[in-house]
């Protein structure tokens, strides 16, 4: 097994839980542009792309409770990183990919990371993505990290997205289109703290196209200082569907924070909700933990902690 560094391991532990790359079970580090050490396993395959930098990961169908881990980490500064993954889901299959991101970032320069990854999955499936973004480093160049994921979900699958940035991230714009079937779930959760000077664009496209589809979007943000964050979740239903998009946002000191939830019903029998609330963090809230011996600064980080899980 190839070695890493300190800094390196640190990283992927924020981003993928887990200090170096499993001895089993199929994987894929890339690290600082490259391929760094990849696995396949019985049941998924990770074939590099020929034409473009990138891997296509094949999991068979019937797959039952396995992992795929496919972190990216970038420990250079001036890098732009641009990569296409590829997922391949089988009929019946049960996955959980692990795909984070981050960046450590102690030079002058940019490092930017854009990573392209479009789902293809097949009919009765049960998918878990996760992914984590992370920015590091002391540096005056700014970490980038845009990802775009695009979801074809098949019908009877369930999707699940846990998408967060845990802080460091100096700009983002992240983008996520979603199509389904026939009887498809989607859930998508997404997490965001954004803090000091830095920015977050947020898009989502959901077509409920497939009778009795249905999709739940939740989005909880914490602004800080002069930062600022921008929403633009939208859902259409083309179908008798059901769709529901939750926005919550808590804003402190001068950060900025828009929300733009959108619904479009194109059939007689889509119901489609949607509801948005930004505000700061209740007083009574802070006192009451502060009657359990907490300091004001020490109950703000509970809460905010409590917020984002």
């Amino acid at each position: 097994m190839k070695e890493l560094t300190a800094v390196q391991r640190e990283i992927l532990e924020k981003v993928a839980d887990m200090q170096a790359m499993p001895t089993e079970g199929a994987y894929n580090l890339r690290l600082n542009g490259k391929g760094f050490v990849r696995h396949s396993s019985e049941h998924i395959d990770i074939v590099p792309k020929e034409d473009k930098p990138g891997i296509d990961i094949y999991v068979k169908a019937d797959t039952r409770g396995e992992t795929v881990s496919i972190p990216v980490v970038i420990s250079e500064t001036g890098l732009d990183d641009l990569v296409y993954n590829d997922f391949h889901i089988a009929d019946g299959a049960d996955v959980t990919i692990v795909a984070g991101c981050g960046i450590h970032n102690c030079g002058c320069d940019d490092s930017k990371h854009n990573g392209i990854h479009t789902f293809y999955i097949g009919k009765n499936c049960h998918v878990r993505y996760q992914e984590k973004h992370y920015g590091a480093g002391d540096g005056t160049g700014g970490r980038i990290l845009n990802p775009e994921t695009v979801l074809y979900i098949g019908e009877g699958s369930e999707v699940y997205l846990d998408m967060s940035q845990i802080g460091g991230v100096d700009s983002t714009k992240r983008y996520t289109k979603c199509e389904l079937e026939d009887g498809a779930e989607l859930q998508i959760l997404e997490r965001l703290l954004t803090h000091g000077d830095q920015t977050a664009d947020s898009e989502v496209d959901v077509f409920l196209n497939g009778v009795d589809a249905r999709c739940q979007i939740t989005s909880r943000s914490v602004a800080k200082d002069s930062s600022t964050q921008v929403f633009y979740p939208r859902v259409q239903g083309n179908n008798q569907c059901f769709g529901h998009v939750q926005c919550d946002a808590i804003i402190m000191n001068d950060a900025r924070v828009r929300s733009i939830p959108e619904i479009s019903a194109n059939h007689v029998d889509a119901s489609l909700i949607h509801e948005a609330a930004i505000g700061k963090i209740a007083g009574e809230q802070i006192l009451k933990l502060m009657t359990l011996g907490l300091d004001a600064e020490q109950a703000e980080e509970k809460i905010l902690e409590g917020f984002l899980r």
